[in-house]
């Protein structure tokens, strides 16, 4: 059996006036984060960490904030189509861990629908989709309530 594994990263500003995504959830807050599309850090990252394994790239080059057919675009979708960029490689996944660093609002009421949304894309069982949270203790942009970002790591199995 052939293994990938891949890491990706993400980070968006927290503004005020957009709804915050995360997982595909909406979760009801005062800011949402600023991004072309619906700026989900948790999608984002594990699609990066998806394309880092299959040696495509990242979102960026995929879905660039210059294609207008992407404005406003839910992650979930995006994350769709790099799992059929994953499966035409001849993987699928075996498993994810994903940590969310977010000052506020507190994730774990949202936790267990996001891994439930993830693991659907991903085509995986829910303990299969870990995610974690953790607050930047009030230091750096985390931590002023600036911005959130996510890290995934991604362990891919070939699936022949």
């Amino acid at each position: 059996m052939t293994f990938r594994i891949g890491q990706g990263t993400d980070i968006h500003q927290l503004v005020e006036g957009r709804k915050l995504i995360l997982g595909g959830v909406e979760i009801p807050w005062e800011k949402g984060l600023l991004g072309h599309s619906d700026a989900d850090v948790v999608c984002h990252a594990v699609s990066n960490a998806l394309l880092g394994a299959i040696g495509e790239g990242d979102i960026g080059r995929h879905f660039p904030d210059s294609d207008p057919r992407y404005k406003g675009v839910s992650s979930i979708e995006l994350l769709r189509v790099v799992m059929t960029m994953v499966k035409a490689k001849g993987f699928c996944v075996g498993n994810v861990d994903l940590t969310v660093l977010a000052e506020r609002p507190k994730l774990g009421p949202y936790r267990e629908q996001m891994q439930k949304n993830l693991a659907t894309v991903l085509e995986v069982t829910p303990d299969a989709m870990n995610i974690k949270a953790t607050t930047g203790e009030k230091m750096g942009f985390v931590g002023r309530e600036e911005g959130m970002m996510a890290e995934a790591v991604v362990l891919l199995e070939s699936a022949k």
